[in-house]
C-alpha cells in the first residue's frame, strides 16, 4: 500500500523495522531543493530512503549528498578521476562480488565516521545483487536493561585491517588487476574507538555501533571477554525483525543512515554484470 505525503511523491515501507521506498522524487529536477525537507525527514524517520526512477550525473549525486553534508574522498578506495568523491562499484559478469560483501557500517574505521551513504543504480542483474539493511536502533532497544547499562561504558575498536589490508586480502585491487581499484593508506593498519552505544546526533535516540567487518575487539574487556560479547551483539544485531531487503532497480538511489544502520550486499548475481555509483557523507565523532 501507498502512502500520499506531503510532497509530490508517494512512499511505501520496506519492512516493518526500517526503510521506506519513495516515488515521485526528482533528485536532479528543478524541484529537488523544495522536495529536500521531506525527503531529510523520512531519512530521520526511516533510517534508509529507496528512491526510484532517477536519472543522475556524478554532479547531480554529488549536490544532492552535500544537501546532507560534505561527500568524502576514500582514503583507500578510488574514485573516478573526474570526481574522486564517486566510487565506481563495478561487479563484472563471471567474478564474485567482493566489495561491502557481509554486514557493516561504512568507515566506522574513521576518527569521525561517515554519515552516510548515497548508491545509484546503474546496471542491475535481472535477480540478485539485493541489500540487506538492519536497524540497530531497534537492536539496542531489544537488549534488557541491565546489558544496556553494562554495554553503555564500553569502547570498541575498530579497524580497516580485515577488509583493506593486502596481507590478508590479496593485491589485485591495489595493482589496478581489479573493478574496483585501491591505494594503500596506513590509515588501513590504524585502530580508533568508538563507543559501543552511540546517541545519534540528530534525533537522540540511541543505538549499538558495533559491526563484524570492522570492530575488532572491546578495548575494557579481556580478549576472550570481548570475544564473546561481540559475537552475541554480531548475532542479535541481524536479527530478521531488524531487517529491510531492498530489490534494486535501474535508476534506483538508496540513501542509509551510517550512524544507526548495518548493511550487507548480495554475492548472488556471478553471471551478471552489476555497477552502481557510491557517495558518502562526512560525519562527525560518535558519542
Amino acid at each position: 500500500m501507498t502512502h500520499p505525503s506531503s510532497s509530490s511523491f508517494e512512499t511505501r515501507p520496506l519492512s516493518a523495522a526500517l526503510g521506506v521506498e519513495v516515488r515521485g522524487a526528482d533528485l536532479a529536477g528543478p524541484d529537488a531543493e523544495a522536495q529536500w525537507d521531506e525527503l531529510h525527514r523520512l531519512f530521520l524517520a526511516h533510517h534508509v530512503l529507496c528512491i526510484r526512477d532517477q536519472k543522475l550525473e556524478p554532479e547531480s549525486q554529488l549536490a544532492f549528498a552535500r544537501r546532507f553534508g560534505r561527500p568524502e574522498i576514500h582514503p583507500i578506495v578510488e574514485g573516478t578521476d573526474e570526481h574522486p568523491e564517486v566510487v565506481r562499484v563495478f561487479k563484472p559478469a563471471g567474478e564474485s562480488a567482493s566489495f561491502g560483501v557481509g554486514w557493516h557500517t561504512d568507515n566506522s574505521f574513521f576518527a569521525e565516521p561517515s554519515l552516510g551513504s548515497i548508491l545509484y543504480g546503474v546496471t542491475i542483474p535481472p535477480v540478485g545483487g539485493d541489500t540487506l539493511y538492519a536497524n540497530q536502533e531497534l537492536a539496542w532497544d531489544a537488549l534488557s536493561p541491565a546489558l544496556q547499562e553494562r554495554l553503555m561504558g564500553l569502547h570498541g575498536v575498530h579497524s580497516a585491517s580485515r577488509a583493506y589490508d593486502p596481507a590478508t586480502t590479496g593485491t589485485a585491487k591495489y595493482e589496478g588487476k581489479a573493478s574496483i581499484r585501491y591505494r594503500w593508506s596506513d590509515s588501513i593498519r590504524e585502530e580508533v574507538v568508538h563507543p559501543v552505544v552511540r546517541t545519534h546526533p540528530e534525533t537522540g535516540r540511541r543505538s549499538l555501533y558495533v559491526n563484524p567487518m570492522f570492530t575488532l575487539r572491546i578495548a575494557e574487556l579481556h580478549e576472550g571477554e570481548g570475544r564473546a560479547l561481540l559475537g552475541f551483539l554480531f548475532e542479535h544485531c541481524a536479527r530478521p525483525e531488524f531487517q529491510a531487503r531492498l530489490r534494486w532497480e535501474p535508476g534506483t538511489v538508496a540513501v542509509w543512515d551510517n550512524r544507526c544502520v548495518w548493511h550487507y550486499a548480495m554475492d548472488d548475481y556471478r553471471d551478471h554484470d552489476r555497477l552502481m555509483m557510491r557517495v558518502t557523507i562526512a560525519g562527525d565523532r560518535p558519542v
